[in-house]
């Protein structure tokens, strides 16, 4: 298809294109004076009874002009937000086999409005003319001086060739810049004051985005502070699942510390769920949930990272809550060992921290009882585990073990753990940062953290979370970032 493209410009859209200027060019240095100088030099250089036919195909190739340039502005904002270089937006792929078809709504609207203020605001071709030709310029100048450096640094050719293509093309379109700034004050100053705009949300973005990741860093806690707190961290356990999500795939962030210090309790079973979003159409089942183990197996601390493909469809909360502790009981049976997670003999916790890809999570059923019970578990005929609930219309789970699976008492007891978590029920723990500049910090970056990248971070999607998580069982821990 790319071939056939290619076949299809150099030998007709190129020529025509050429053909075309060197048409009007003829015909403006014959006809200097036009009888009306609103006339456009392109349709005045037209025969008139072809006029008509022509501004019908012009008017088709300004709508597939407008496509490209709206494609490609979708395309440059996708780079821009992977490379942490714009606020995020909600990037829609609109197919599963093509890769780079997508579709950003913030910024489709964005652009209508810029259109239809700079149509109503000039009311003149001319200044909209004077417009596009610094805009086109521009690119071409940049374009040019980019590509100098590919020469360089990608196709590893002489600087010489690289300084003869920018003084041969960047003179000639230098000429060409410096003319058409002559005419900023009569439109052309409506692309340069939008790249500024741009340019400055870009930068503020990107400045508060690494302050903010050099923050999480900073004050990630170490497992060694970890250990040092026991089996109970210091804090009251109280029964059920906390999830903590995170964008860490690693260590532990800081809002946890900040959450047990003004409050010190937390559930028994504690998870650090970080969800990514991977650049491939649909991630298989099995490859979907990774589980790991943080700390000693007593202490109850699982990381499990969920990875979704931009069409994948999430669950919704309640099939997701079984998906991932289907997952994590998975990965307590299967016998995971000391050694392959960095333990040996009590030594300290290594930094590495080794996930395990779960194919299929450990099925349980969930069910009403209305019996009081003791705490003790069961193991049934078919090897199911269980726990009588503790109040009445609490519910009961049971996982669902293999006929001929073998478990000890460690896989029991922590397989016992994880079902009386699940029967007291799951909350959410989401962390919200504010940023605030240092006291002291210059005028420049208070007003870029206090005031830019904040009003961007509140106005702009937050963090990617894929499970659908209920208002009742959330909580938000509130945290302001010194920068």
């Amino acid at each position: 298809m790319h071939y056939f493209q290619q076949i299809a410009f150099t030998s007709a859209v190129y020529p025509a294109l050429i053909l075309a200027y060197m048409g009007q060019t003829a015909y403006i240095s014959r006809h200097h004076n036009f009888e009306n100088i609103n006339h456009i030099g392109f349709y005045v250089s037209v025969p008139e009874k072809f006029r008509w036919p022509v501004l019908v195909i012009a008017i088709l190739a300004a709508v597939v002009g407008s496509q490209a340039v709206i494609t490609g502005t979708f395309s440059i904002i996708k780079q821009c937000c992977s490379l942490n270089c714009f606020p995020r937006v909600k990037i829609v792929h609109t197919s599963s086999t093509v890769h780079g078809q997508i579709y950003i709504p913030e910024i489709n609207w964005i652009l209508m409005i810029l259109c239809l203020a700079v149509t109503i605001g000039f009311r003149d071709t001319k200044h909209l003319t004077n417009a596009q030709g610094l805009a086109i310029i521009t690119v071409m100048l940049v374009t040019t001086c980019l590509m100098s450096l590919v020469i360089v640094l990608c196709w590893n050719k002489n600087i010489v060739f690289s300084l003869g293509f920018l003084l041969f093309f960047g003179s000639i379109e230098a000429l060409y810049f410096s003319a058409s700034l002559v005419k900023f004050h009569e439109g052309a100053w409506v692309p340069i004051t939008l790249s500024f705009i741009f340019m400055i949300v870009m930068c503020v973005w990107h400045y508060g985005t690494i302050k903010k990741y050099e923050f999480d860093v900073e004050n990630k806690i170490s497992i060694s502070w970890l250990l040092n707190l026991g089996p109970s961290l210091g804090i009251v356990r109280v029964r059920g699942i906390g999830l903590i999500h995170t964008e860490l795939m690693s260590g532990i962030p800081a809002i946890f510390s900040h959450f047990v210090t003004n409050l010190p309790a937390f559930h028994q079973v504690l998870v650090f769920l970080c969800i990514k979003s991977v650049p491939i159409p649909h991630v298989r089942p099995e490859e979907r949930f990774w589980v790991g183990r943080i700390g000693p197996k007593q202490y109850c601390l699982y990381r499990v990272v969920v990875r979704y493909g931009y069409r994948d469809v999430p669950k919704d909360d309640i099939e997701f809550e079984k998906d991932l502790v289907g997952s994590i009981a998975e990965f307590i049976r299967c016998g995971d060992s000391d050694d392959k997670n960095g333990f040996h003999d009590g030594a300290a916790y290594h930094s590495y921290e080794r996930l395990s890809s779960i194919s299929k999570g450990l099925p349980f059923q969930e069910e009403d009882s209305e019996i009081n019970g003791s705490d003790s578990s069961v193991l049934s005929t078919d090897e199911e585990i269980y726990q009588n609930a503790i109040a009445p219309k609490a519910k009961r789970v049971r996982f669902m073990l293999p006929e001929d699976t073998q478990i000890d008492s460690e896989v029991h007891s922590e397989l016992q753990e994880l079902t009386d978590a699940r029967e007291a029920g799951m909350s959410f723990i989401m962390g919200r940062a504010h940023m605030k500049a240092k006291s002291g910090s210059g005028l420049v970056k208070r007003i870029a953290i206090n005031f830019i990248y904040e009003f961007l971070r509140r106005n702009s999607r937050g963090s990617v979370t894929a499970a659908n998580i209920p208002h009742a069982s959330s909580l938000e821990v509130g945290m302001v970032c010194q920068v």
